[in-house]
């Protein structure tokens, strides 16, 4: 039977308050673990950190999505050893690089597909502003030159990086269904035109919130089409801290971002819910 597998990422949970005042990982692992969280997400390319990491998720039974950042193919093959040591749900790739030319991007993609086929979990490349994958349109052309093509969508950055108008059109609807339908993994944060992240708790971005779910459940749709009928999809709720989080003048968060992120989780949970309704 397919699930919804539904994440919460470690970097999401730095405070960054004027107090100074941080959790450990140990805190924030027991945190999302209480929570009803299915696992984290986290950077994975620091074998020492993996261990600690991967021990505490396997005290209360989760699991991860890791993350690493390679410039090159060659890049790609520690981060592998380690995913392999450890096990994990998937790998989360954020290419850091900045191509000019689709020709630039092929062999890099060709290389990390080649060492993806050679470890038994899922390896996906994210959809990230800065990155090979910051712009929507570029990467609907490497989904030309690779249909088949595993992303993570984030789609939060494409929709502040291409400043959708309001209502969004048929024509930009059709682009993100088209990034969804790729998609094989999902990092959840509600943008709006003008921001990356805004609060999903204030009423006034209900308008925002309400599409992005509506996106995420076209996602789901898709990818149940897709998927085995025994896989798992993750979902990961990813509201940053700041600068990614609007902060008041007093410097710190205008929200909880900690009960914005259970919202997001059973907000996301409700769509997942409905669809075998």
């Amino acid at each position: 039977m397919q699930k919804i597998l539904i994440f919460q990422s470690l970097w999401a949970m730095e405070r960054r308050h004027t107090d100074g005042m941080e959790r450990s990982v140990e805190e924030n692992i027991e945190m999302i673990a209480g929570a009803g969280f299915d696992g984290i997400s986290t950077d994975w390319r620091n074998r020492d950190n993996v261990r600690r990491i991967s021990a505490l998720l396997k005290q209360h039974g989760m699991t991860a999505e890791g993350q690493c950042f390679p410039a090159t193919v060659d890049d790609l093959k520690p981060v592998l050893e380690i995913a392999t040591e450890s096990g994990l749900h998937h790998l989360d790739i954020q290419p850091n690089v900045r191509p000019r030319r689709l020709q630039e991007c092929i062999p890099l993609i060709e290389g990390w597909r080649r060492l993806a086929e050679e470890v038994d979990f899922p390896v996906y490349i994210e959809t990230h502003r800065d990155r090979m994958t910051t712009d929507l349109f570029f990467v609907l052309d490497l989904l030309d030159c690779f249909p088949d093509l595993k992303l993570l969508g984030d789609i939060s950055h494409f929709l502040v990086g291409r400043e959708f108008e309001w209502p969004i059109d048929e024509v930009n609807h059709g682009y993100i269904h088209r990034i969804l339908d790729n998609s094989w993994s999902f990092h959840g944060r509600v943008a709006s035109r003008e921001q990356v992240q805004i609060e999903i708790s204030f009423p006034h971005h209900k308008m925002w919130l309400d599409l992005f779910l509506d996106w995420w459940e076209y996602g789901f749709r898709s990818w149940k089409r897709r998927a085995g009928p025994d896989d798992t999809l993750a979902f990961t709720c990813e509201l940053g801290p700041k600068p990614y989080a609007i902060t008041g003048p007093d410097g710190n968060d205008t929200t909880d971002r900690w009960a914005e992120a259970l919202m997001m989780k059973d907000l996301v949970r409700k769509r997942w819910d409905s669809l075998s309704t």
